[in-house]
C-alpha cells in the first residue's frame, strides 16, 4: 500500500505543523555533554514539559552506577545523568519502543556551544542533528498519531536516555526492559544527508587492561624489574594484528611510565573492538583473553581486564528487514527520495534493542551531518519529512498488528 488515506494525510499534516525547530533551537541551547550533570538536568526537565503533551505516565529514571578504569588504575564510578521514560497504553495489542538520547560529545568546557546558519535552512549546533532533532521529530510523530482513529490501537515507551554516547552504560537495563514484548522499535539517530538509513551495525566493546609489572633502576638493575610499558605496547601490537575482515581493532591509548631512570611497573592499554557478528564477537573476546595470556607469559607481568561488549553486534533479519521495507514504502507514499540503508561502522541503542530479538530501525532522525564536531548540522526542511515518515510508519503498523 503506497497512497495515503485521508485519515493518514490528515495525521501527517499534524505531524508536519509541530513546532520542531523551536524546540530544536531550545534544546539545543542548552549543553549537555554526558558528563555535564547539571546540564542534562535542565535539558531532562526541558523534555518532560514537552512530553508531558501525550497521555501516560512520565517518569525520570536514576542512572545506574558506571565503572571505569583512571589513568592511575583505579576502578571509579561514574554517575550519569537521570533518564526520561514515558509510557502510553501498555495494554494496546501493538507496542512500539521509541528511543533517542539528550547527551552530545561536546563538554561543558568545549567551545562548541552556540547555534548559526551555515545557510538558509541548514542549521549549525551542537545535538542539532544528533540528536535533538531527532527528539522533536519523536514528540511530533506521537503528538499526531495520538489524533488518529488507530491511536487506541497502539501502546507505547519513550526513553530518552543521558548516556548514549558513551555508551549507554547507565542505560543498557533499562532499554533491554523496555524492548520486551515490543511489537518494533524506532530509534531516532540522524540519517545521512541523502536520506539514506543505517542497516547492519557492528558490535563495540571497550576495554582496558591493567599491567602489573615491577620497578627496578633504569641503570643498576634493570633486568630485575618488569617494564609494564613495554608489555602494554606489546599488546597494542598484538591485538592490532587481529584485526579481520569480521573484527576491527583499534588501540587507542596507553596510560603509564614515569621518570626515564625507572622501569615503569603499571601501565594501562586502552582498545575498542567492533566485531561484525556474534560469533565474532564471542571469538573476539576469547582471542583477547589469550592474547592478555600470552602477554603475562612473555612479560612475565601480571595484568587484569576490565570492560566488556556494550554493544552487541546488529545483523539485519528477516524482522528487522521488514520494518525497513515498510519505512521504504512508507517514504515512498509521502513522494521522499527512494530510502534505502547501508551497512555502517558505528554503533547506537539499536544495537541493544536488535539484541534483544526486537526489530528496530535505529536511524529515523532528520537529516543531517558532521555529527561529533564543531561542523555539525541539521538540514531544517527533513523535520517535518522525518515527523510524517515516523508517524505513517508507526499508523500503518498499527493498522498491520505488525510489521
Amino acid at each position: 500500500m503506497t497512497s495515503l488515506t485521508a485519515s493518514e494525510s490528515a495525521t501527517l499534516e499534524r505531524a508536519a505543523d509541530a513546532p520542531m525547530l523551536a524546540q530544536v533551537e531550545r534544546w539545543a541551547a542548552v549543553n549537555s555533554g554526558t558528563g555535564n550533570l547539571a546540564g542534562l538536568k535542565t535539558v531532562a526537565g526541558q523534555l518532560a514539559d514537552a512530553f508531558a503533551v501525550l497521555p501516560g505516565d512520565i517518569r525520570l529514571v536514576a542512572p545506574d552506577p558506571v565503572e571505569s578504569v583512571d589513568a592511575g588504575g583505579n576502578i571509579r564510578t561514574t554517575q550519569r545523568g537521570d533518564h526520561l521514560h514515558l509510557r502510553v497504553r501498555p495494554d494496546a495489542p501493538v507496542q512500539l519502543l521509541l528511543t533517542g538520547h539528550m547527551d552530545t560529545v561536546f563538554a561543558a568546557d568545549h567551545p562548541f556551544q552556540t547555534l548559526k546558519w551555515r545557510e538558509p535552512g541548514v542549521l549549525n549546533g551542537p545535538g542539532t542533528a544528533d540528536m535533538k532533532a531527532g527528539i522533536s521529530v519523536i514528540l511530533a510523530a506521537l503528538t499526531a498519531l495520538e489524533a488518529s482513529p488507530l491511536a487506541a490501537r497502539v501502546g507505547y515507551d519513550v526513553m530518552i536516555n543521558s548516556d548514549e554516547e558513551t555508551g549507554s552504560h547507565a542505560s543498557a537495563a533499562l532499554i533491554a526492559e523496555l524492548a520486551k514484548g515490543k511489537t518494533a522499535a524506532l530509534t531516532y539517530e540522524p540519517a545521512l544527508p541523502d536520506g539514506t538509513l543505517a542497516g547492519a551495525r557492528p558490535g563495540s566493546g571497550n576495554f582496558s587492561v591493567i599491567i602489573h609489572g615491577r620497578s627496578a633502576h633504569a641503570g643498576r638493575n634493570p633486568d630485575e624489574g618488569r617494564n609494564a610499558l613495554v608489555a602494554a605496547a606489546d599488546l597494542a601490537v598484538r591485538l592490532n594484528a587481529l584485526k579481520s575482515l569480521e573484527l576491527k581493532v583499534n588501540p587507542a591509548k596507553i596510560d603509564g611510565g614515569g621518570p626515564n631512570n625507572v622501569v615503569p611497573d603499571q601501565a594501562i592499554l586502552r582498545v575498542n573492538m567492533r566485531p561484525s557478528t556474534p560469533e565474532a564477537m564471542v571469538a573476539a573476546e576469547a582471542m583477547l583473553r589469550g592474547t592478555i595470556a600470552n602477554i603475562q607469559r612473555d612479560h612475565d607481568v601480571h595484568c587484569h581486564l576490565h570492560g566488556g561488549f556494550n554493544r552487541p553486534p546488529k545483523p539485519l533479519d528477516a524482522a528487522a528487514t521488514r520494518l525497513f521495507e515498510l519505512v521504504r514504502d512508507c517514504g515512498a507514499a509521502l513522494g521522499l527520495p527512494p530510502i534505502s540503508w547501508n551497512a555502517t561502522g558505528g554503533v547506537c541503542d539499536g544495537n541493544n534493542i536488535a539484541a534483544c530479538g526486537i526489530p528496530v530501525v535505529d536511524t529515523m532522525g532528520p537529516r543531517g551531518g558532521a555529527i561529533h564536531s564543531s561542523d555539525e548540522f541539521l538540514i531544517v526542511d527533513s523535520l517535518a519529512e522525518r515527523a510524517q515518515l515516523s508517524a505513517l510508519t508507526m499508523t500503518r503498523i498499527a493498522e498491520r498488528g505488525t510489521v
